[in-house]
């Protein structure tokens, strides 16, 4: 006697066999690199601006959802944990270099988002060897995390032809994935790269790396992560005015608004850091607490570890 399994939301859907599309060469699940993620993450924003742009305006794609089996996914990352993160920067560094060229030829480059948003995910229909991705534009260009509940337009790409359609659907159907808390990341949209920023390539863009994780149930799974560029950065909480240069905003009530500032003091070429917080601990040691007009500072090491009011934990990274 054969169990009846109940087909799920995305098999009734009529969608899974239009979603997925294996690629032409048979790949070994063990040959999986980084190379082809990051390849594949490029085509698919190659064929986003096809998709969409239209007359002399490039529109394209901030954030990208791809998918792979949980057999490739698991072993991806047992093999090469955290490569997720340079993959992202790489792809985004191609990505800023194609609109460059559109620019070059007098197109018009539009941004739909002030950031790029990746998800890697993986669903239990898929087989091995199925990848695939769905590209969103992040209307509204509005730094809050939360997506509108609307129906999605979606990319598809069949198996049977290879050839991308696109279609609404509802936004349902995405709570059949899996998502990681490892596998989100946002950087922030940077203008002047693609106005072919002609500062001197030896010179880092960006100083360090901020990510935190939040604790509020509506963002579970999801990793907020700020590029430092500038050599004061304030950290400040949902208070705080969304949009604002050089600020990182965190939204979450458990930061205070503002609650620290990271200094970046080029001379001796380290970080410092300065509270306003009801309770900052750097590395297990509480921070001083003093006032926003008149900062005590204490050096901030690489690789530290910063907790706001016991709560919300950040991480400052080298790029």
């Amino acid at each position: 006697m054969h169990t009846l399994t109940k087909p799920t939301f995305w098999q009734r859907s009529g969608v899974h066999n239009w979603f997925l599309k294996k690629e032409v060469v048979d790949i070994d699940v063990a040959a999986i690199t980084p190379d082809q993620v990051y390849k594949y993450i490029i085509q698919k924003f190659r064929d986003s601006v096809a998709e969409l742009s239209f007359a002399d305006r490039i529109i394209f794609y901030h954030e990208y959802i791809i998918c792979f089996s949980p057999p490739d996914y698991n072993k991806f990352m047992d093999n090469n944990r955290g490569i997720f993160s340079l993959i992202i920067k790489e792809s985004v560094k191609a990505f800023y270099d194609i609109l460059q060229e559109h620019r070059q030829k007098g197109k018009k480059v539009t941004a739909s988002a002030n950031k790029w948003v990746f998800r890697f995910v993986s669903h239990p229909d898929y087989e091995k060897g199925d990848k695939s991705y769905i590209g969103k534009l992040l209307p509204g260009n509005n730094n809050n995390m939360q997506q509108k509940e609307e129906n999605l337009r979606v990319t598809f790409i069949p198996r049977q032809t290879g050839i991308a359609q696109t279609f609404d659907i509802a936004d349902e159907i995405l709570k059949d994935f899996t998502f990681y808390s490892d596998g989100y990341y946002e950087i922030p949209w940077n203008e002047g790269l693609v106005l072919g920023d002609t500062t001197d390539s030896k010179i880092p863009k960006y100083l360090a790396r901020l990510e935190t994780t939040l604790p509020e149930k509506q963002y579970a799974g999801k990793k907020l992560e700020w590029l430092i560029k500038n050599e004061d950065t304030l950290i400040s909480g949902i208070d705080e005015k969304p949009g604002q240069a050089g600020v990182f905003r965190i939204p979450s009530e458990w930061v205070s608004t503002p609650h620290l500032s990271i200094r970046y003091d080029k001379t001796a070429d380290k970080f410092l850091l300065a509270s306003f917080g009801e309770k900052t601990i750097v590395n297990e040691n509480e921070v001083q607490h003093s006032d926003q007009h008149a900062p005590v500072w204490t050096e901030l090491p690489m690789n530290s570890r910063i907790v706001l009011n016991g709560i919300v934990s950040i991480n400052l990274f080298k790029i």
